[in-house]
Parts: C-alpha cells; sequence; structure tokens
C-alpha cells in the first residue's frame, strides 16, 4: 500500500465530509475552501470514492457528496486504497531478487501498515476531531423552489405618486 500526498487529501476530505453530512450534501467547493486542496484534485479523488462507493454524489443546487456507508463502515484502508493507484507489478528477474533481498522485511511492513489502517475507521477519526474543539458550521438551506423569490422588503415614502398628486399637493401649501 502507498502513503502519499493525495492519501492523505482524501482522508482529510471524507472527515470533512463526514463531519457535515447531516447538513446536506457537501459542495467539494466547500472542502476544497476549507482544506486548502484544489477544486480539480477534488474532483479527480472524488471520482475515485464514488466508483468505489464510499461517497454517493447529489447534483443540481444544494449538490455535493455525502457518504456512501455508515462512518464505522468506512476504513482508512478502504479510503487509501480508492485514490492510489495500484503498484505495477515487477516480474521477477535475477537482477530484482539480487536488488531485493530484504522483500519479506518490507512485506510484513506493509502488512502490518495495511492492518493498522484496516483498523482505523472514519467514524473514530470524525469523533476525535469533535473531541478537539472543532466547529462544523451551520449553512442556511439553500434557495431550491423555482419561482421562489426572496422576500423584498416593503418600502413607504411620503412622496407623491404622481404629477397630478404633486400638483395636488403644491395647491396645498399654497
Amino acid at each position: 500500500m502507498r502513503l502519499s500526498t493525495k492519501g492523505r487529501f482524501a482522508v482529510t476530505a471524507m472527515i470533512d465530509v463526514a463531519l457535515r453530512e447531516k447538513l446536506g450534501p457537501v459542495p467539494l467547493s466547500d472542502i476544497a475552501a476549507r482544506q486548502q486542496i484544489s477544486l480539480s484534485y477534488l474532483e479527480q479523488m472524488f471520482s475515485k470514492l464514488r466508483s468505489e462507493g464510499l461517497v454517493i454524489s447529489t447534483r443540481g443546487p444544494g449538490g455535493g457528496y455525502t457518504l456512501g456507508h455508515r462512518t464505522d463502515a468506512i476504513t482508512v484502508a478502504d479510503i487509501i486504497s480508492a485514490v492510489e493507484d495500484a503498484l505495477p507489478k515487477v516480474k521477477k528477474t535475477d537482477e530484482v531478487l539480487a536488488q531485493d533481498m530484504a522483500q519479506d522485511l518490507w512485506d510484513s511492513m506493509n502488512a502490518k501498515v495495511y492492518d493498522f489502517m484496516q483498523s482505523v475507521t472514519l467514524r473514530s477519526l470524525v469523533l476525535e476531531q469533535l473531541a478537539k474543539g472543532v466547529k462544523v458550521e451551520q449553512k442556511p438551506a439553500p434557495n431550491r423552489g423555482v419561482f421562489k423569490k426572496p422576500a423584498q422588503p416593503m418600502v413607504r415614502t411620503n412622496a407623491p405618486n404622481s404629477v397630478f398628486a404633486l400638483g395636488q399637493s403644491l395647491l396645498a401649501r399654497g
């Protein structure tokens, strides 16, 4: 399993989605702004996360991403495996075997790292963030109605509403 910036950003973005999921779908632009991650980079990562079923996308106004499973069913290993490219298979030759005499050590270490990441759930990471005092801002519900317009405040004036009313007010003043 490879550990890179891509995996780190994916885990961070998934924590962000999990923290705000109860408020509705989380737009990638909001994640990009909060986490300082490029929007196009997030789009690529979430495409892979969506194809693995870890997130579900909602289109249209008020759209974004929600989790595809419960937070206790998603592990760090699932997230990293979804976004990291698989390592290319190397054909075993005498040169490769001679260069990689410690391969058993690396395989064992890789298995231990994978087991650890498999034991860490998204839920535990979210609870850890909440314990640290991360605030989840309440966002007003988006205006989703097609014909719904914002309410305009009533404006009252004391000015005459026509030329004739203006003339009458001037005649009344004398």
